[in-house]
């Protein structure tokens, strides 16, 4: 029987940005199902930080988190954003009220006139007559801030164990009996940091599920007949029907913004799916598609309403890091400081929305779960 202090489950952004906060204090083991950490969601991001993406709630932990993605948090070695800037763009001037309404001191947005569209989105049609520019957008190095966090956690004294799939844990006195592998584990603590599994762990854990459900989001990439593009800011449709952004000279990214409703798996992107992005992307420019070079998904989860779950179970001790919906990325370095105050009961260092962790706490769910 091999012993720790935290045992993680879920070798993702989420586990891995924890452990790379917890290592040095706990003796701390990741178990992985997948072959590699980051198989699933993480692997499969087009992932920017946005400010105002994830609602007033989620934005403190992105604005904690841009510092320190702009220092290379957690190992210091580079930055992890690229400046790219992002337009938001609609038909209507009243489509544009939500962007509008959640610019702030900390990212402030600006509304762009046709004139100024033509000059940023060279051959955008007619009809898209309206935008917002938020210059803060920028693209994340979602690998290289994950190998950057598993890095952390084993200079730490961490353990990563991949292959190694949850079966059961139970709760004794005072520690956790858990079955992954072909050994026994304990732990003081178990960690839920299972992403579209998050439900799936905590029934083999003996705790109540909190309705975590994942969403498929499907991305393309296509070649296109336009050169210039890889400094395209994002392009967002105010009505959320679409996004999309430069990945090369003549490549974009591509998504209809599908949220559709999954089990958790190995997902792909579905043909109609690849379709929608290409037709709503071709009703905004007039750029020719030359080929569909490449089509995958990634599975978003989210509690039900729609705010990560920090902290642990208050009916069986678990602790949840989980439900982060499309914004798990961006938040990961304030996410995983204010989790592991949390875990070692030590005061956050970074403050959550009106100071109080409550509000991510998985207790929020216990009267509608009874």
């Amino acid at each position: 029987m091999t012993d720790f202090d935290v045992i993680i489950v879920g070798g993702g952004i989420a586990g891995a940005s924890l452990g790379a906060e917890i290592a040095a204090k706990r003796r701390t083991l990741i178990i992985e199902a997948e072959e590699q950490c980051g198989y699933h969601t993480t692997g499969r991001s087009a992932a920017f930080w946005l400010a105002h993406y994830g609602g007033p709630a989620v934005m403190p932990l992105t604005l904690a988190s841009g510092p320190l993605l702009e220092r290379g948090w957690p190992t210091g070695e580079r930055s992890w954003l690229r400046r790219r800037g992002a337009i938001t763009i609609a038909r209507h001037y009243m489509e544009l009220r939500e962007a509008l309404a959640a610019s702030s001191r900390h990212a402030p947005l600006t509304e762009i006139e046709r004139a100024e569209l033509d000059r940023r989105i060279p051959g955008l049609r007619g009809g898209w007559d309206f935008g917002v520019d938020d210059p803060s957008c920028a693209d994340i190095d979602v690998a290289g801030l994950h190998q950057a966090c598993l890095q952390q956690f084993r200079r730490n004294g961490g353990r990563v164990s991949c292959s190694t799939a949850l079966s059961s844990a139970r709760r004794g006195r005072d520690q956790w009996g858990v079955e992954a592998g072909a050994k026994p584990l304990t732990a003081s603590i178990l960690v839920n940091a299972g992403g579209a599994w998050a439900d799936e762990i905590a029934r083999r854990s003996g705790s109540r599920p909190l309705g975590i459900r994942p969403f498929r989001r499907t991305i393309t990439q296509l070649r296109i007949g336009q050169s210039g593009l890889r400094d395209l800011p994002l392009i967002n449709d105010a009505l959320e029907r679409f996004y999309f952004k430069g990945e090369a000279d003549n490549r974009v990214w591509v998504s209809p913004h599908d949220e559709t409703p999954s089990d958790p798996c190995d997902a792909a992107a579905e043909e109609i799916d690849v379709a929608t992005a290409i037709d709503r992307f071709q009703s905004v420019v007039d750029w020719p598609v030359e080929a569909v070079e490449r089509s995958w998904a990634g599975l978003r989860s989210f509690a039900p309403d729609r705010l990560p779950v920090f902290g642990f179970d208050p009916a069986s001790t678990l602790f949840w890091c989980a439900g982060q919906g499309g914004f798990g990325i961006q938040t990961a370095p304030a996410a995983a400081k204010l989790c592991a105050a949390l875990l070692l009961g030590e005061n956050p260092a970074v403050s959550p929305p009106q100071g109080k962790a409550e509000v991510f706490s998985p207790s929020r769910f216990t009267a509608s779960l009874k």
